[in-house]
């Protein structure tokens, strides 16, 4: 859509998915940020928003959703929608958006474009969608090659009709043209020259450069700013302008203690816009200061005081995020949509150079289809749950189940259900209270292989530790007492020595043995959160991702 609307020159180079500009988008494949741009067609500017397209992600889709008339559900043509896109449809369609659904890759050999278009009917009748967005216009397209149409069979040489559609199905915005300003802040950015940028689209009047304006909330909690820099986005950059109308999309400067969710208005009869509602986190994971021999080795900044800092700096633009105090003053709760989400701060933070400790994610609550129930069910009553309540949520065939159930039975269990329900549960959590002791849980099969003795890593030591079980680590890497080195192919935990050397002696042997070790096992961030359990950690530094067992809690034990 970019390059065919001449935003970038002829002979100009670009990289496959200019909009996932971030890092980790890139190495993940995945949208994690929501980002703006616009075309002209034909004379109407086209302002773009691309969203996530996960339910983790959901709280960057709520807070844009009121920036635009109508959205593109990009299916693929063999797949169909996929699980994670019914939270993200769901709250489009509840803000009464139009929809056009673009059915893409259509030139794949096992291409099932009319079975696709059935799924996603079905999928809009399921999630209560209206009689005027179950009539959705459906465009065929091959994204690579720059070609769609109206029919599978039927492709035009380029995206005119995908243009044509979105001119024809998707209304201009609803604003007051001549009404007192007013602007609800959706995104913010950070810029070291001109501080926090606010971004948003003009819902009434007009907002110039140099104007004192006033920001304000829906209780009344106003003050007095000033518009520094106005910027536009055009093609593919802002672009700096005089003065912005209602209906546009528009990045302000000069506010610099703006927030998400507040509203710039008219100084003097300017009223806040309703501010942005965000659902309620699911997982829960406590980040702790690093207390491994190894601390300060790797990472720039490891004190209670910069980890502190860091969360609650995230907080101002990811609003699906909260952030509480632990027990002790190094510790902090920090609650998300879901693991994945979690997952990406801590990365983001470790390659800022952050070091800390994360502990495993508690989740207690499920919204599952009803013809899988019955394997969730199975899989809760083996982690020592109590069924509180059962209820059919509505005609999208789903039920919620309400669990009492122990934390640490609940841990690792988030594949299993997304397994068993083929990636539709949606899992939920609220700490209920401290209960009596509900007896033993596997919820695990196999405990861990744990180092008693710090050092490095031998051949001999590695070899005799692997018929143990499957290890983590390879001769030459320093380890300390206390961190996990493997699974052991038991229950419960083993200690080991991985550092032991062979005895040096005057006694030769007539044949050397051959030595055979097997690859180690590589965990990722994402594997290392799902394996811990209640009484093990993460390490997580800008080098490294370590497990190790909480001396905490193995001191009381």
């Amino acid at each position: 859509m970019l390059r065919q609307s001449k935003v970038f020159r002829d002979n100009q180079v670009v990289q496959e998915r200019i909009m996932d500009s971030n890092d980790l988008e890139r190495e993940r494949g995945i949208t994690i940020l929501s980002k703006n741009t616009s075309i002209t067609y034909k004379g109407t500017k086209i302002n773009i928003i691309d969203t996530p397209g996960h339910s983790d992600f959901g709280g960057e889709v709520e807070r844009v959703l009121n920036m635009v008339e109508g959205i593109l559900l990009v299916v693929d043509s063999v797949e169909g929608p996929m699980p994670q896109t019914r939270f993200v449809l769901k709250k489009a369609l509840e803000f009464g958006h139009a929809v056009v659904v673009v059915v893409n890759k259509v030139d794949r050999p096992i291409a099932r474009p009319e079975f696709v278009v059935n799924s996603t009917f079905e999928l809009f009748i399921e999630l209560n969608a209206t009689d005027e967005q179950c009539d959705f216009q459906t465009v065929y397209a091959i994204g690579l090659k720059g070609k769609a149409g109206i029919s599978a069979d039927n492709l035009a040489d380029d995206l005119g009709p995908l243009f044509e559609a979105i001119l024809r199905c998707i209304p201009e915005p609803r604003i007051e043209k001549d009404g007192a300003l007013q602007m609800l802040v959706t995104s913010t950015e950070y810029d070291e020259h001109k501080g926090r940028i606010a971004i948003g689209r003009l819902h009434a009047g007009e907002l110039k450069r140099g104007m004192e304006v006033k920001v304000c909330t829906p209780d009344d909690a106003c003050r007095i700013g000033k518009i520094g820099e106005l910027f536009v986005y055009e093609n593919f950059g802002r672009v700096p302008v005089e003065s912005v109308s209602a209906g546009d999309i528009c990045a302000v400067c000069g506010i610099n203690d703006i927030m998400i969710g507040e509203t710039i208005a008219d100084k003097v009869s300017g009223t806040a816009l309703p501010t942005i509602k965000i659902e309620e986190p699911t997982v829960r994971m406590s980040f702790s200061i690093n207390t491994s021999p190894f601390v300060g080795k790797e990472g720039k900044f490891v004190t209670s005081r910069n980890l502190r800092d860091r969360l609650y700096r995230e907080l101002e633009r990811n609003l699906a995020m909260k952030v509480e105090d632990g027990e002790t003053a190094d510790t902090f709760l920090v609650s998300g949509r879901g693991t994945l989400h979690l997952t990406i701060l801590i990365e983001n933070m470790r390659r800022e150079g952050y070091e800390f400790m994360i502990g495993p994610p508690k989740i207690a609550a499920i919204e599952v289809p009803e013809e899988y129930m019955g394997s969730v069910v199975e899989l809760l009553g083996k982690r020592r749950g109590q069924m509180l309540d059962m209820e059919a949520s509505g005609p999208e065939g789903t039920s919620l189940l309400k669990y009492k159930v122990p934390t640490r039975g609940l841990i690792g269990l988030r594949n299993a259900i997304l397994t068993a329900s083929r990636g539709r549960a949606i899992l939920n959590t609220i700490f209920d209270s401290y209960g009596p002791w509900a007896g033993d849980i596997s919820s695990r099969d196999q405990g861990s292989l744990v180092a008693f003795e710090g050092g490095s890593t031998t051949s001999y030591a590695c070899v005799n530790a692997q018929e143990r079980g499957i290890l983590f680590v390879k001769p030459g890497q320093d380890i300390y007492k206390g961190q996990i080195v493997g699974i052991h192919q038991r229950p419960g935990d083993l200690a080991l020595n991985v550092c032991k050397k062979k005895a040096a002696t005057n006694v030769r042997s007539n044949k050397e043995t051959t030595v055979v070790l097997d690859e180690p096992l590589s965990y990722s961030l994402d594997d290392c959160i799902e394996y811990i359990q209640e009484d093990e950690l993460v390490e997580v530094t800008p080098e490294s991702i370590r497990m190790s067992k909480n001396p905490k809690i193995s001191k009381k034990k």
